[in-house]
């Protein structure tokens, strides 16, 4: 094999394996009610959020941001503004919320409520590092979920 064809392959190799190292990583805990966001493995923030009240959900898992919109509104709760909202799964999306007093206790529909201010700060940093090297992760607490995170 040529030294141009191992060059190749090695960094080919590289590039993968960067394309699975997320820059940002923002984790959400559900039972603390806080998402801490890491930027190239440093914590830069740790916020207070509001995740789903009893009778609906937030979506456990590892995602990456599927769309962002500086305001949005949403279509299935009374065109309830969604401003600085990343989206991450289907209709799910960290975004800001003007309820800030129940910040830090389950009280959405499901999505994770951030201070606008805050969510402002996370949708900029997403448009900057990209979603495709974004990572948005929710616990729940479970077993199940933490372990399929590792893999």
């Amino acid at each position: 094999m040529s030294l141009r064809v191992v060059c190749a392959s090695a960094v080919l190799a590289l590039g993968l394996g960067a394309a699975d190292a997320a820059s940002l990583v923002a984790t959400v805990d559900i039972p603390t009610q806080t998402m801490t966001v890491e930027r190239y493995g440093q914590v830069i923030h740790t916020w207070s959020v509001s995740t789903a009240r009893a009778g609906f959900i937030t979506p456990a898992g590892k995602f990456r941001p599927e769309r962002i919109h500086t305001m949005w509104r949403s279509r299935t709760y009374d065109n309830a503004p969604m401003p600085y909202a990343v989206f991450y799964d289907r209709g799910w999306a960290v975004h800001g919320t003007d309820a800030v007093s129940r910040l830090g206790t389950p009280a959405s529909h499901g999505c994770v409520r951030l201070h606008t201010d805050n969510a402002r700060i996370f949708y900029t940093l997403v448009r900057e590092i990209g979603a495709g090297n974004t990572r948005i992760i929710v616990r729940d607490g479970s077993e199940d979920v933490t372990a399929s995170l590792r893999r």
